[in-house]
């Protein structure tokens, strides 16, 4: 029995949770603003706000420093208002048992159960401030909202699997990636200060293709200790993706390294990958999915390809020149 929101619904209390979440900072929120931090399509998101509006919840202005506003606190909104405001009275229109409307001269025998089943959902909805749910949408984000015992179980994984060439000799590879995490740092986030430069420390490393706000691009890669010889290395790789919330994508796989030719080498990463969920637990669609897994892995391969690439053909770097004046001194 399918008793979660509609479509409109789901969008309309997002949007509330993105205003609650600006709502003491006395800021407004944009539309482009709430269709980014929210997921809320951009054709779609001025209707979903006018929905808040019609019903008192916001107010929206013009202008510059314009855009939309909760009209209240968010501890004086409540959820039941929220999901009105998109799916109308939350009251049953129809018979449990029959097409039509509950007539008395028809009356079906769960008529009365079915009322209270309804009228305790209103009481719980009702009960519940917008404030309450903000502030599990904020620990969500920050990781710290135990997970409730009768959540769903996460998306199931899905395999993905590509490969790149590299044209260096096999030798070359297996030696930079056998170089204790250090080839990763031309792919490290400048911001994010230094990268790690050993196996099991993690380096944070911008891939990704984009898409949603809340997907995130900036990968935490950890590389275990690698595995046979020059001609067949196999590196155990573990990446989690960070965001702005909700629970992110993962890979669990293995970096594997062979022969090509004698001046060229594969690098093959095959794994399974966790896809992400978004605010309020979204798993994203399986098409998108697919497209996100595959550009992601391939983004991140490219990257270390290039990386390799790029570090093995530095320059040495030069002598240290003499100071003038002064004699070298003898070896």
């Amino acid at each position: 029995m399918n008793l979660t929101l509609s479509k409109r619904g789901d969008y309309v209390v997002r949007s509330a949770i993105c205003l609650a979440r600006a709502y003491d900072s006395g800021t407004t929120k944009k539309l482009r603003e709430v269709s980014a931090e929210m997921g809320v399509p951009r054709t779609f998101v001025s209707q979903i706000l006018g929905d808040l509006v019609r019903a008192g919840l916001a107010t929206s202005s013009f202008g510059k420093d314009g855009g939309y506003r909760l009209a209240r606190e968010p501890g004086q909104t409540s959820l039941l208002e929220v999901v009105e405001a998109a799916e109308g009275p939350l009251a049953p229109d129809r018979c449990a048992l029959g097409d039509g409307p509950c007539r008395w001269e028809a009356v079906c025998p769960l008529h009365e159960t079915w009322g209270a089943a309804a009228s305790s959902l209103r009481e719980v909805l009702a009960s519940t401030r917008l404030a309450t749910v903000t502030e599990r949408d904020r620990a969500i984000e920050a990781g710290t909202y135990p997970v409730p015992p009768d959540a769903h179980g996460l998306a199931a994984a899905v395999a993905v699997e590509d490969s790149v060439h590299v044209e260096l000799p096999a030798a070359s590879v297996a030696q930079r990636l056998r170089g204790e995490g250090a080839w990763l740092a031309p792919l490290a986030d400048e911001a994010d200060g230094e990268v790690a430069s050993a196996h099991g420390e993690s380096a944070r490393v911008r891939v990704g293709p984009g898409g949603p706000a809340w997907l995130g691009k900036l990968v935490a890669v950890r590389l275990g200790e690698p595995v046979g010889d020059d001609e067949d290395l196999a590196v155990p790789i573990l990446w989690e993706a960070t965001g702005p919330s909700g629970l992110f994508p993962r890979l669990d796989g293995e970096l594997r390294l062979r022969v090509v030719d004698a001046d060229r080498s594969e690098l093959r990463l095959a794994g399974h990958y966790r896809p992400p969920l978004g605010r309020a637990g979204h798993v994203i669609d399986d098409a998108l999915l697919a497209r996100v897994a595959r550009a992601t892995v391939r983004s991140f391969l490219r990257r270390v390809a290039r990386a390799i690439d790029e570090a093995q053909r530095a320059p040495a770097p030069a002598p240290a020149t003499p100071a003038r004046g002064r004699a070298p001194r003898p070896a």
